[in-house]
């Protein structure tokens, strides 16, 4: 009787900065029998660089990683590896965020609280048939202010607003009860929509475009008072 080839492994590509996470995924999936990492990524320009380069079957995304805004991300993968599934692991479960990846044809979006067990039963599903979608995550009324349809939204000129007052992101989460890392999450939104290098250069953008009014103290708008290179700058306490 002639055998039967095994099956080809899953190829997977896990993406998150975080690198002890990614590496315990990496880990905790090559204890499943099937999986194959091929890759691995820390932002959001390199998970595109690794999916066009090992043309995966999928990409585990984490969207809060630095770089490119995840449906930027998502949308460039398409491009570069049309035939890569994209199932999103995240600890945002923000409604207007999930149902935008999902119609961009990302074929999941998991929690990260989800077991071993789910997560690789997930990415069996998406492999094995092509119009499953798998979603773990609670659909959550948003807490945060309507886009209005401008280049920013209400919340992210609202955010930037205060860091123009040269507020850290904790101050401003303070200010807009919300977390630190939805504030470093609009920022980072922010910094995609202006092209910003850095915080001062999106304060700057932002006034000169109309987008938030110019702080009554223009040493507001140094360097030094408006803080770091990057979305996480935290000037001030906090």
């Amino acid at each position: 009787m002639r055998s039967v080839p095994d099956r080809a492994p899953i190829r997977i590509v896990v993406a998150d900065d975080h690198t002890l996470l990614r590496e315990a995924v990496c880990d905790m999936l090559r204890m499943e029998s099937g999986f194959l990492i091929v890759g691995e990524a820390d932002d959001g320009a390199s998970a595109v660089v690794m999916a066009e380069r090992t043309r995966p079957d999928v990409v585990l995304l984490d969207v809060g990683m630095p770089g490119h805004h995840p449906v930027f991300t998502v949308r460039r993968i398409a491009e570069v590896a049309p035939d890569t599934q994209v199932i999103i692991v995240s600890m945002y479960a923000e409604q207007r965020l999930v149902q935008e990846l999902l119609s961009l044809g990302v074929r999941g979006y998991l929690h990260k609280s989800v077991s071993r067990q789910e997560l690789a039963a997930a990415i069996r599903t998406v492999c094995a048939d092509n119009r499953r979608v798998v979603v773990s995550v609670a659909w959550m009324p948003s807490a945060e202010p309507e886009d209005d349809g401008g280049l920013l939204s209400t919340r992210e000129r609202e955010v930037l607003a205060l860091v123009a007052q040269a507020m850290s992101n904790r101050q401003i989460a303070t200010r807009l009860d919300i977390t630190e890392g939805t504030v470093k999450r609009h920022l980072r939104n922010v910094f995609g929509k202006l092209a910003a290098v850095s915080r001062i250069d999106a304060v700057n953008k932002a006034v000169a475009a109309g987008l938030i009014p110019a702080p009554e103290d223009r040493r507001a708008l140094s360097p030094r008072a408006v803080g770091g290179a990057g979305p996480g700058g935290s000037p001030g306490p906090g």
